[in-house]
């Protein structure tokens, strides 16, 4: 008998959906996306409990995208026990943490593909990006206990590159960006440092620069395998020059490719006063 109900009991566990798991559609699309939505109250035995019943602020985190295209089906959303996660768990935000089209549970054709090497186009590979980002953006401020206004959007990588993107387009409810490492076409021919023309990645950033008027923190380390410090520097200068508000953050050498920064092991004790610090510029009370 006991074998009996334990078996019964892990069916029942293996078919109770995941309350944190959420599906988005993606207008204009016909596909959906999947995002996990971890609130305050359950992130964790650090947060001390659940919060008040007031609504709290909402921080959308973007991952990257693998080097190998048979990676992209197995990715999942990050858990609520994540270091970055909880990073803003600890701070009353609510986190949403989306796919992509593309990635996980998605076997649709990948959206966000810039093109040959020699002649890629980044600009429309970010848009692409900040299309399932505003997606989740609209999903997330219609939640019961969040916080319509005053979304943050963060991405590391490539997502970093389409929120950048999304900040061009002036989204309705979200106040700041923080771009971690972002930027497309790295480890061009499996090499680090190399970029497929890197020029265009400058003018892209450049591009979209042109119509963002939110307020960006940029972040990146020395010893990014991906987008070097000068990259960056030329992508942020493009960025300014053409009107956008950008914070350009350098960060010392971080373990052996500070591009893992964001999502690594101890990162957030790197990059957190700094996250802190542009927050409480933006006008975030965080605790």
């Amino acid at each position: 008998m006991r074998g009996v109900l334990l078996a019964l009991l892990l069916a029942a566990c293996a078919t109770t959906p995941d309350p944190t798991l959420h599906t988005i559609a993606v207008p204009g699309t016909g596909r959906s996306i999947e995002a996990r939505l971890c609130r305050p109250e359950v992130g964790g035995p650090v947060n001390g409990g659940p919060v008040s019943g007031r609504p709290v602020p909402l921080a959308i985190i973007n991952h990257g995208s693998p080097g190998q295209a048979a990676a992209r089906g197995g990715m999942r959303p990050q858990p609520c026990t994540a270091e970055a996660v909880r990073w803003f768990l600890d701070r009353d935000f609510a986190v949403l943490l989306p796919l992509r089209r593309g990635y996980g549970a998605d076997t649709g054709t990948w959206a966000e593909g810039f093109g040959p090497c020699a002649s890629p186009d980044y600009a429309a590979a970010g848009r692409q990006t900040a299309q399932d980002i505003a997606a989740a953006v609209a999903h997330g401020r219609r939640l019961p206990g969040i916080r319509p206004q005053g979304v943050l959007v963060v991405g590391q990588s490539a997502g970093g590159w389409g929120a950048l993107a999304l900040a061009a387009n002036r989204p309705e409810g979200v106040a700041a960006v923080v771009n971690m490492a972002g930027g497309r076409g790295g480890w061009a021919g499996g090499q680090a440092n190399a970029v497929c023309a890197a020029p265009r990645l400058v003018a892209a950033a450049g591009e979209f620069g042109r119509t963002a008027r939110l307020p960006t923190l940029w972040v990146y380390t020395a010893n990014d395998s991906f987008f070097g410090p000068h990259l960056a520097a030329a992508m942020h200068h493009a960025f300014t020059d053409a009107g956008g508000k950008a914070r350009l953050q350098p960060m010392p050498r971080f373990g052996r490719d500070g591009h893992s920064l964001f999502f690594g092991a101890g990162g957030s004790a790197v990059w957190g006063p700094v996250l802190e610090a542009f927050l409480r510029a933006e006008g975030y009370a965080t605790r």
